[in-house]
């Protein structure tokens, strides 16, 4: 019982900042954004270093960071595309810096230093872009991103309640022996009802957008979180972390919006705000 409350205490508290950066502006966005690419960077380290492994996470949090604002910065029109250009000698840095370290393993030091940045710095820096697609045509809204998190929420939430109620074919045994089909196919039809709530109130999309979206969320987010899941798995640990009460880490939460992010901006910017 407790540990429902706590989690319920810890998840409202979260939605609330998550919904609150996203209504104040594009600088709260940024700003509480930024800070949880760098928890999440710092956390997917921590948990990928053993004794032999040693990924780069000071220069890896910091490329990730950079990454992540200049992006954000490009996304809201305020920088030029010339900066994302940075971003290209900054990953050849991490190479040069690893000579330097004299570690084991420097190839696989590299590779995963890399692979945090593209994991979390880059998914959550695309956020920026479903803040503001409208601005492609000199408008600006929030809809679109407070739909994407409030589907997600909704699917995610669905799938853990029907999986726990009905659930009992093993969706991905192997990986996550807890997730069954019953709970992903409640998932999916939650979030695409959430998708018709979402349209009644949000009308810069027909309905249909919106509920392919949300298949798009169901889908990509459950690898996210299959995904996430193989991760903990080969280091033998429970949550990424432990900084959100009942909820485990940063990635724990992130893990799903990790991989739908960019399937969802492809999607609105190839087909709809092309």
């Amino acid at each position: 019982m407790k540990n429902i409350v706590t989690r319920t205490l810890t998840g409202s508290i979260f939605i609330i900042i998550v919904i609150g950066s996203i209504v104040l502006s594009v600088y709260t966005f940024m700003a509480v954004f930024l800070l949880i690419t760098i928890l999440g960077l710092l956390e997917f380290y921590k948990l990928s270093a053993n004794e032999t492994l040693k990924p780069q996470r000071i220069s890896g949090v910091v490329a990730g960071a950079f990454m992540f604002l200049s992006i954000a910065l490009y996304a809201h029109n305020l920088v030029g595309f010339k900066i994302l250009l940075i971003n290209i000698p900054i990953l050849l840095l991490l190479f040069i810096f690893e000579l330097y370290r004299k570690k084991e393993l420097p190839f696989t030091n590299i590779a995963t230093t890399i692979l945090g940045i593209l994991y979390i710095a880059l998914p959550l820096a695309l956020l920026n872009f479903l803040f503001s697609p409208f601005q492609l045509r000199g408008e600006f809204n929030t809809h679109l991103l407070i739909a994407f998190f409030s589907i997600t929420w909704v699917v995610d939430t669905a799938a853990f309640l029907v999986g726990i109620a009905i659930g009992r074919h093993r969706l991905f045994e192997r990986i996550s022996p807890k997730k069954s089909w019953e709970g992903s196919i409640g998932g999916l039809l939650f979030g695409v009802g959430a998708a018709y709530v979402v349209s009644l109130f949000f009308r810069d999309m027909p309905f249909y957008h919106w509920a392919i979206i949300s298949v798009i969320i169901t889908i990509a987010g459950g690898y996210g979180d299959l995904v996430e899941s193989m991760f903990k798995r080969s280091v033998n640990v429970k949550d990424s972390g432990s900084i959100l009460p009942g909820h485990g880490g940063i990635l724990d939460r992130f893990d799903c919006v990790l991989f739908s992010a960019p399937f969802v901006f492809l999607y609105v910017y190839l087909f709809i705000y092309l």
